[in-house]
This record gives structure tokens, C-alpha cells and sequence, in this order.
């Protein structure tokens, strides 16, 4: 049989970089770990999100760990994906929404940025070959950006989609050529060219180098098209009625207030349809895990390979009366499924520490030897816990920020809202706005588990939730929590919202060793004073 396009590509690449390797240095670095990063796109955890991906939690779930409380600290394709790659919270590496002017794969993100992202120092500093193919940033490959000419540092093979999430019609920049696909779905399903060529990756790479795969499949994302033989699964399956579905959120933002209460019969039918068929698109990917982790096994392999399983951010269908979508500071938007497996971690375990995708970064730079010190990043390295080592400090805390997104005009489905909303449904639901801006310290601690919100809108409207006791944040309790909760919580907020590194990882508010001076809440410290009570809520 001929060899694919793909596949003679790895095989000129590999056979190059064999010539410039000596054998001491090979062998040496051939003992390292090899790291697989699996990334689906707005698939939720809260919502049943893996409930289809069998072969992924016995290949996987079951053979490792699985994060039971795995966040993202913006949950937006953009802003997370790069909280991903530089281990930095959205205010230090400035990419706050989908669009180039939010700073998603611009060339300021470009200069400052993609230097430093956790693949390039693997490639430069740590000897790895690495491999990415799938979703990349939304705007990647915007021709004001240099277009999919454009290689970001630190990939030695290229296989990144044009923009946003496809199933067919799209445009792959292979290594900076721009290849276009149709809709034949042998050789155009996306799922299956990405699972396609990762296996032929994995025939024809060096082996005399460690590597890293990042794989980023365009599912469960709209508009969500199932590979044919898929289409009639899941036909009695319905998004879950769960106890804030479909209900109104009071004493919420203005945003979740509008949404129209109960929604209408078209709006559920077209959110259990969207339900029905993410669950479809995620059936290929579970067969592109099976596909690579035998391909694994049978190169002898899988035993020194990490796979790490996650999403982007999570997504909602029906809750607050919200029809469908992520961006909101909730658990069903914010939390994300987290799979690890590999050497040194044992079988069939779970894990309730806190952890957010700002700790990826980290953590296989660990795996790979680099000193961490080094680096500017945010997050921590996840593999004390991966190894089950004993009395690891953790945080208590992170931070969800997100800056909402608006048209200067009034959306055509919903003129009597006015200016600045966007993604509006046709029963004038709108999803999105420019004051959606908010941030959240999100706590789980011994004796707490608590979110705390504000907006920065001309309420400085504020949202508390103890999730102990209301687990579907149905109760906003910014009204009757104790007050000096309250301003602690206030003032961990800001300090988070001005962190940078070490300083995003001190102690939380009910940690031991948290320190709370009231007076410098007030004080000249460079981040925003903000007031407590005497706001609307």
C-alpha cells in the first residue's frame, strides 16, 4: 500500500532528526517519560459529559487517576487553551476572550507569549520531539495574524485547524502549508485525520527522543456532527433535568435574570438535540483514545507515556433557563474532567484536591526534569499527587476571571435589550455581554467549599454559593454570609486578580497560615479597593 501524505512527512522528519543525534544523548533521554495531552473541546464534567467515553475511563480513568474537582479559570475556548499552554492565569498571559482585539493568537500573544509556552521549553530545553494537531487558539490562522503560515515556537510537526471547530470543510496548516479538507468522511472527519495522524506519528517518529503529543479534537464543540455510523446513537437521551434546570435565577446577574422562565418547547427540544449529539461527536473520539493507546502498547511504550484527558472549559443546557453555551462562572461552565495515567501513578483512583488546567504546564514540565523555578507560571505541578506522595501541601483556592463579550449594536433577536449583548437565541435570550465581566475566588478547603463573585459592572454586583449546602448554586448568600467572611473573601480576590507565580500559590483564607490585615484593603497596593456592603446585590 502507499504511504499517506502525513505519514511520509513524519518519516522525512524523523529520518533528519536521527542525523543530528549521538547516540549517548539519545540513550540518555530515551528513559525520560513520554507525554500524551488529550483536549476536547466544551466538554462538560457536571452534566454527564463523560458518560459515553467507555473505552476512555477503562483505558484511562480506570488505569490512573481521576480529579474529581478540575477547574479552568475562564471558561472560554481562548483564554482557557492558553492558561493551558503558558500555566498562567488569563490577567498575566492577556488573552481574555475569542478575538483577535481579546488577544487570542495575536501577534502581541505571538511576540510575548508563545515563547515561552510549556512546548516550546520541552522542545528547546528539554530535547523533546512534539507533536500537535487539532483545535489550536480560535483565531489561529487569521491572516492579521500572520496566517496558518505562521508555526508557533516549540512544535517540530504541525497539524493545526483554521480557527474554530469543524467536522469537514475546514483548512489544516501542516507544518505552515495550508491543507483544505472536504466532507468525504474517510479521509475528512476530523476526529478520525487527527486520531490518523497521531498513529502515524507514532510509527515514524524518532526513537531516540522523548515526546510530547497534544491532541485537540474539535468534539464535542457545535456543530457537533457524529461520524455516520454514530448519527442514531443516544436517541432516548436527554439533557438532565437537574434542580436548576430550566428554573429562573434570581438574585443573579442581570444576564442570568433575562433568560425567559420556563423556556419555551423549541428551546428544550433544540438543547436535549444538541445534548443527544455532542454525546455522538464523542463516541470518535473515545475511538481515537482505543486507536492510540494500542498503538502505545504495541510500540512497547505505554508503560513510560503519561496520557493526560481534559477539556477546555465545561457547557450548560438548560440551567438557569439558559438554552445552551459555557462563559458563566458556574460549576456546570467552570469544571472539566481530568484524566491521568501513566508511570508511577496507581489504578482506579480519585483525587478531591483542587486543581486547575494552569497546573498542566507545570506538571509536565516536571515530568520532563525542567526546573520549574524557571518559568513565570502560575499553576503547580500535579505530580506529587499523581505519585500519591504523602503530606503534599495544595491550595485551598484559584481564580476564575472572565471578561464578557458585547456588539456595540443591538443583537437583531433582542432589540429591546440594547447595545452590548451577544449570542442570543431567537426567544431573546442572550448568553453574553460586555459588564458579563466577573471574578471569582473559587475555595474548597476542609471546612468550606464557597465561590465567591463580583462583577465589574456599575453594581459591582456580588454572588456567594456554599456548594456544601447548595451543590447547584441555586442560593446567592451574598446577603447573609458573615460579614468578615465576606471581606476576607474581598480582599483574597484582589490579591489574586494582581498575582503573578509564586505570589498566586500563598494560602487561602482558611488555610493555617492565611494572613488578613483589614487596613490593606484600603492601602496603595496597585489593585482596586473595592466595597462590601453598601453595594446592590
Amino acid at each position: 500500500c502507499t504511504m499517506s501524505a502525513a505519514a511520509a512527512v513524519f518519516r522525512g522528519l524523523a529520518l533528519a532528526a536521527l542525523l543530528v543525534l549521538s547516540p549517548a544523548g539519545a540513550t540518555r533521554q530515551a528513559r525520560r517519560p513520554n507525554v500524551v495531552l488529550i483536549l476536547t473541546d466544551d466538554q462538560d464534567v457536571c452534566l454527564g459529559g463523560m458518560t459515553p467515553l467507555k473505552k476512555t475511563n477503562a483505558l484511562i480513568a480506570q488505569m490512573g487517576i481521576t480529579f474529581l474537582n478540575a477547574y479552568v479559570p475562564s471558561a472560554l475556548c481562548c483564554p482557557s487553551r492558553a492558561s493551558i499552554l503558558t500555566g498562567k492565569y488569563p490577567h498575566n498571559h492577556h488573552v481574555v476572550n475569542n478575538t483577535l482585539e481579546g488577544n487570542c493568537s495575536s501577534k502581541l500573544w505571538q511576540k510575548i507569549q508563545e515563547p515561552y509556552t510549556f512546548p516550546a521549553l520541552l522542545k528547546t530545553m528539554c530535547g523533546y520531539q512534539t507533536f500537535f494537531a487539532g483545535k489550536h487558539l480560535n483565531e489561529y490562522g487569521a491572516e492579521d495574524a500572520g496566517g496558518v503560515g505562521h508555526v508557533p515556537p516549540g512544535w517540530s510537526f504541525w497539524y493545526a485547524l483554521e480557527k474554530n471547530s469543524k467536522y469537514y470543510n475546514y483548512t489544516l496548516s501542516v507544518n505552515g502549508k495550508a491543507r483544505r479538507h472536504g466532507e468525504n468522511y474517510s479521509v475528512d472527519y476530523l476526529t478520525d485525520v487527527l486520531a490518523n495522524m497521531s498513529l502515524d506519528f507514532l510509527e515514524y517518529k524518532s526513537n531516540f527522543e522523548p515526546f510530547f503529543m497534544m491532541i485537540s479534537t474539535p468534539a464535542p464543540h457545535s456543530p457537533w456532527t457524529a461520524a455516520p455510523q454514530y448519527t442514531n446513537r443516544f436517541q432516548n437521551v436527554s439533557a438532565p433535568r437537574n434542580s436548576n434546570f430550566n428554573i429562573h435565577g434570581k438574585n443573579k446577574h442581570w444576564l442570568i435574570r433575562q433568560a425567559k422562565t420556563p423556556m419555551t418547547n423549541s428551546s428544550i427540544q433544540f438543547l436535549d438535540n444538541a445534548y443527544r449529539k455532542r454525546w455522538q461527536t464523542l463516541l470518535s473520539v473515545d475511538d481515537l483514545i482505543e486507536k492510540l493507546v494500542k498503538k502505545l502498547e504495541l510500540n512497547g511504550e505505554l508503560d513510560n507515556t503519561y496520557i493526560f484527558y481534559t477539556s477546555d472549559n465545561g457547557f450548560h443546557t438548560g440551567q438557569f433557563s439558559l438554552p445552551i453555551d459555557k462563559r458563566q462562572l458556574y460549576e456546570f461552565d467552570i469544571k472539566v474532567p481530568l484524566l491521568v495515567r501513566g508511570p508511577g501513578i496507581k489504578p482506579n483512583q480519585t483525587n478531591k484536591m483542587l486543581v486547575a488546567n494552569i497546573d498542566l504546564g507545570p506538571t509536565i514540565l516536571d515530568i520532563a526534569g525542567y526546573d520549574l523555578n524557571k518559568t513565570q507560571m502560575d499553576g503547580m505541578s500535579l505530580l506529587p499527587l499523581l505519585r500519591g506522595d504523602k503530606n503534599v501541601t495544595w491550595r485551598s483556592d484559584f481564580l476564575v476571571e472572565y471578561q464578557g463579550e458585547g456588539y456595540n449594536g443591538s443583537d437583531p433577536t433582542c432589540p429591546g435589550l440594547g447595545p452590548g449583548v451577544t449570542h442570543c437565541f431567537p426567544d431573546c435570550v442572550c448568553e453574553d455581554s460586555y459588564n458579563n465581566t466577573y471574578a471569582c475566588v473559587r475555595t474548597l478547603s476542609t471546612s468550606w467549599d464557597l465561590q465567591y463573585c463580583e462583577f465589574d459592572d456599575r453594581e459591582v454586583f456580588v454572588e456567594v454559593y456554599n456548594l456544601t449546602a447548595d451543590p447547584h448554586q441555586i442560593n446567592n448568600i451574598a446577603k447573609t454570609i458573615d460579614q468578615e467572611i465576606l471581606e476576607k473573601m474581598n480582599y483574597r480576590l484582589m490579591m489574586l486578580q494582581s498575582c503573578s507565580g509564586a505570589t498566586c500559590r500563598t494560602p487561602g483564607v482558611f488555610d493555617p497560615g492565611y494572613k488578613f490585615d483589614p487596613r490593606l484593603m484600603f492601602s496603595n497596593h496597585g489593585v482596586r479597593a473595592r466595597r462590601f456592603s453598601a453595594q446592590p446585590l
